[in-house]
């Protein structure tokens, strides 16, 4: 193997702690979001329907139901994985995987797994 080829087993682990490191990072974020805020029920109760309160509190709680309510993260993340695989978009993996590791913390494991997957089949290449 020349020199050619260890600058690629290089560039090959650091890509592959790049998307270890981002993973792990963001289920520690989503997961401290799931069960120290979600989950203790520590979001505000007496928000206007539909995100209409003033207050931006209420108006992130009404963006963070949104975004797992019938699965739409996780379907984010499988499009986006599917773009990243299947187009060979090296952005659209990363934006898949890392949706894909935020769905499966925030109750959308069903689309998210393939999304995350599909993502980091894409990076993996």
């Amino acid at each position: 193997m020349g020199a050619d080829g260890s600058r690629k087993a290089a560039g090959g682990r650091r890509m592959l702690w790049r998307v270890f490191l981002s993973a792990g990072l963001l289920c520690l974020v989503f997961a401290t979001l799931r069960f120290g805020v979600i989950e203790n029920e520590l979001l505000p109760r007496n928000c206007g329907s539909g995100g209409n309160d003033s207050s931006l509190l209420c108006w992130l709680t009404w963006l963070l139901t949104q975004s797992f309510q019938a699965q739409r993260l996780g379907i984010f993340a499988l499009v986006f994985g599917a773009l990243g695989f299947l187009g060979g978009i090296r952005l659209c993996g990363w934006v898949g995987w890392l949706a894909g590791v935020a769905g499966l913390m925030l109750y959308c494991p069903d689309y998210a797994a393939v999304g995350a997957l599909l993502g980091l089949f894409s990076l993996l290449r």
